[in-house]
């Protein structure tokens, strides 16, 4: 029993002691091209190859064309990786259209390195932690966002709306729901 323990100790040691150690990023890099070259992806869950499960809310959103905006947006503010986790997300996604409607150099300037506090706080402002259908949706109804702010649902005459914006439309997908909008939401 002592010989067991030992080597269960000795291994939780030498497991600890390889995470903590920092690595070499020639070697890192040497590691990173070993798995690439037997065909192990690289990088975070975007990186995952899947030609057939659904897809997820980020490969939904690269995949239509009135989305380049935002999808540009996540990718500026370094979001994809989180957006591909399993979540569930409900995300509200302007379209270029509503990202049009913002006055002139506001997108570009977000899009700016000094800027990307205030981008991933704008995009994390438009989504909430869980799966909510269209349905599921009360006039009035709050939900918190990722960045710690609060939207209000409106539900009038069959029409749905977050912070006055109108979902346009729904899309599920394998990790949420995408829920199109007609304006970008701002938080406070």
């Amino acid at each position: 029993m002592k010989k067991i323990t030992f080597a269960l100790t000795a291994l939780a040691l030498f497991a600890l002691a390889s995470c903590s150690q920092t690595q070499n990023p020639e070697t890192a890099s040497a590691a990173e091209t070993h798995l690439e070259e037997a065909g192990v992806p690289s990088g975070g869950q975007s990186a995952v190859a899947d030609d057939e499960s659904q897809k997820n809310v980020v490969q939904t959103a690269v995949g239509s064309p009135d989305h380049t905006t935002l999808v540009t947006a996540v990718k500026t503010a370094g979001l994809v990786d989180v957006l591909s986790n399993a979540g569930p997300f409900t995300v509200f996604a302007p379209t270029n259209a509503a990202f049009d409607k913002l006055p002139a150099g506001t997108v570009e300037a977000l899009l700016k390195e000094e800027k990307r506090g205030d981008l991933k706080n704008i995009l994390q402002y438009h989504v909430y932690v869980g799966s909510l259908r269209t349905e599921s949706f009360e006039d009035g109804q709050s939900l918190g966002q990722v960045n710690g702010g609060r939207v209000t649902m409106g539900v009038k005459d069959g029409k749905v709306t977050v912070n006055g914006a109108t979902i346009l439309a729904s899309i599920p997908t394998s990790n949420g729901v995408i829920h199109v909008i007609d304006q970008v939401l701002l938080p406070k």
